[in-house]
């Protein structure tokens, strides 16, 4: 990041306080991030963020009271969210996949190295989704495991709907992003200009109303269930 520019400001909101303490001494031991706020609970985040209007939220799952889920959703209908970077352990899948599907940009686990939670900040500060490797495959699971007949085909008729509004080549676009394509690769993918993948990536977060593309994966695999 040039140096010349603001750091990034960042709330932490967890419940445990060495968790927040191990974070901010972790953030802010960067020249480029730095800490501004720390909230224990959903209800004081939410004011935090309406005070700090900070850049980045890390927001732990479970916490007492208003949830991270809650909380998430609370925050991203502000005019200006911030991105949200969920806090996970493997037992919460079910809560990240929800709050993916309400518009954070991404996860990572609390037992993650120091130096990848600050590419992830970073990653996700710049606009761009972060999905944990080793919780990924968990939340894919969470997303197709079991559940009943009525509430998988109620998923996927709403997914087909909201695609069925796209273009043919809006939803190549959108099946090579559920693909963990980058814009490079899907332009070489369908032949045609990174300039051109943008447009159409711009397209699809208008037709869909999402707000990030790990919104745009989740609904093609709903409708491919």
């Amino acid at each position: 990041m040039d140096s010349e520019r603001e750091p990034v400001r960042v709330v932490i909101v967890d419940d445990e306080q060495l968790v927040r303490l191990a974070l901010r001494l972790v953030i802010d031991g960067e020249p480029d991030l730095t800490v501004v706020a720390e909230a224990a609970d959903g209800d004081a985040a939410i004011t935090v963020v309406d005070e700090q209007r900070p850049d980045v939220v890390l927001m732990d799952i479970r916490m007492p009271g208003r949830d991270g889920l809650s909380t998430t959703r609370e925050l991203l209908t502000r005019p200006a969210p911030p991105r949200v970077l969920m806090l996970t352990t493997f037992d919460s899948d079910d809560l990240v996949l929800g709050a993916l599907r309400a518009g954070a940009l991404g996860f990572v686990l609390k037992d993650t190295a120091p130096a990848r939670i600050l590419d992830a900040v970073r990653t996700v500060a710049a606009g761009n989704p972060v999905l944990s490797p080793a919780a990924t495959a968990r939340v894919i699971d969470a997303a197709t495991g079991p559940q009943s007949a009525e509430a998988r085909r109620s998923s996927r008729d709403a997914a087909r709907q909201q695609l069925s509004a796209l273009s043919e080549r809006e939803l190549e676009t959108a099946r090579a992003i559920a693909d963990g394509l980058g814009n490079p690769e899907i332009a070489e993918r369908l032949g045609i200009s990174v300039a051109t993948v943008k447009a159409h990536t711009g397209s699809l977060f208008a037709k869909l109303a999402v707000e990030n593309r790990v919104q745009i994966a989740l609904l093609v695999r709903d409708a491919e269930e």
